[in-house]
């Protein structure tokens, strides 16, 4: 529930007119299902604001990515999981986004703001980097770095990000008049969006949308009466003057740390006594749901198939496509145990069961729009995923296969 501000609050009358940013019909509805006009999008509907990034429809609970293990993975990838490939020689600066805990001897443990030389980033998710603080190499997780005085490596920068999923992260109880981020315009190729929090007496809490143009020069502006020549420039002028949007910028929107892509570097097959079974979560006629730890350093999701509800090999050969499978609102595939009992390790997600949610929990107070801004959320078009045509055709085979005979184990799971 946003905080009702007073009159002294209301946003300055504007000197001259900004762009407040248009967008296509299908995001004319904000998140909790108020019409956003052209001027001014309009603010969510009463009641507090839910994030739905971690919860489930398995007994384990949320984050993001379709697997036939079902499941929503978690929170918003801020900056591209990768970048070109080809870097070698440790030429190439990269800085650290979020504090990183090594989980096994070859990986770098590393705080925030800490830079990096990549030494080799052809081998995927993991890249070999030297730290340039202390020296040590090791492998680290590609998303959770980005180029050095880059546009990704500020704080404020949320990538490609739609108008819905800024809405939903700034009206997050907790945050204020004036929190912000900047996003990829969804409707202008090479321009950005910045979404700033707001509150009036009419609307209460509602974010609103400026479109940040480029000029031919390399330029940025929102109004042509104030350009800047980089987006860090503009961003810093906001945060001291209003100078005509709603309400200057005031803190950065928070983010949640990503999910790694896999538990570590080449740990996709693992040894069964690298797992660690700790809370049972559930159980079925095919098997289990275990909330454990993997290498005495990362929670996971166990999901326990019984002997004989299907060959190892044919198995191992299944999920080696749906490992492919990624989605921003589907759960990870983190490794397995090919060995039976087959074991499936997925993300950990700690909020529990979607349906107890709603039945039992804070659900039970979620209006109508809240309610529909959540089933929007569940992918329902396999064709979404980062796999050409031929690979989401077997990918649904497998899925149709596997969910025949592990039904109770691998449940969609949404956000």
């Amino acid at each position: 529930m946003g905080c009702i501000k007073s009159k002294e609050n209301k946003s300055p009358s504007m000197k001259y007119r900004t762009e407040i940013t248009p967008e296509p019909t299908s995001a004319d509805v904000s998140p909790r299902g108020a019409e956003l006009s052209a001027v001014a999008p309009a603010p969510s509907a009463k009641g507090a604001s839910v994030s739905f990034n971690s919860l489930a429809m398995t007994p384990f609970g949320g984050s993001s990515g379709v697997t036939p293990f079902g499941g929503t993975s978690s929170s918003f990838s801020v900056v591209p999981s990768s970048y070109p490939t080809g870097l070698t020689g440790g030429v190439t600066v990269f800085v650290a986004l979020y504090d990183y805990e090594a989980r096994t001897t070859e990986d770098l443990s590393f705080k925030k703001g800490e830079r990096f030389q990549i030494i080799n980033n052809t081998e995927g998710d993991w890249w070999e980097a030297r730290s340039i603080a202390t020296g040590k190499n090791g492998y680290i997780p590609s998303n959770y770095v980005a180029p050095a005085d880059s546009i990704q490596a500020e704080e404020w920068y949320f990538g490609k990000m739609g108008r819905k999923d800024a809405e939903r992260l700034l009206l997050n109880p907790g945050n204020q008049r004036g929190i912000f981020l900047v996003r990829e315009s969804e409707t202008t190729k090479g321009a950005y969006s910045l979404s700033i929090r707001d509150w009036d007496e009419v609307k209460g809490d509602n974010v609103k949308h400026y479109k940040i143009r480029k000029l031919d020069n390399g330029g940025y502006y929102i109004t042509t009466r104030a350009q800047f020549d980089t987006l860090q420039k503009l961003v810093k002028h906001y945060t001291e003057h209003a100078d005509g949007l709603c309400h200057k910028l005031t803190t950065v929107c928070p983010t949640v740390k990503p999910q790694t892509q896999g538990l570590a570097k080449d740990a996709w097959e693992i040894p069964r006594d690298s797992l660690r079974l700790e809370v049972k979560l559930g159980q079925g006629c095919f098997g289990e749901v275990w909330m454990g730890t993997w290498n005495g350093t990362t929670k996971v999701a166990i999901k326990t198939l019984k002997p004989g509800t299907m060959m190892p090999e044919a198995f191992l050969q299944e999920a080696q496509i749906m490992k492919k499978l990624r989605h921003d609102k589907l759960v990870p595939l983190y490794a397995v145990v090919s060995e039976e009992p087959i074991y499936i390790v997925t993300e950990f997600m700690s909020k529990g069961s979607l349906l107890d949610f709603l039945k039992e929990g804070d659900g039970k107070y979620l209006k109508l729009p809240q309610l529909v801004d959540m089933a929007a959320q569940v992918p329902l078009d396999p064709l979404m995923c980062p796999l050409s045509a031929s690979s989401c055709e077997v990918s649904l085979a497998v899925s149709c296969c596997l969910s025949s005979k592990v039904t109770e184990l691998l449940e969609l799971e949404v956000t």
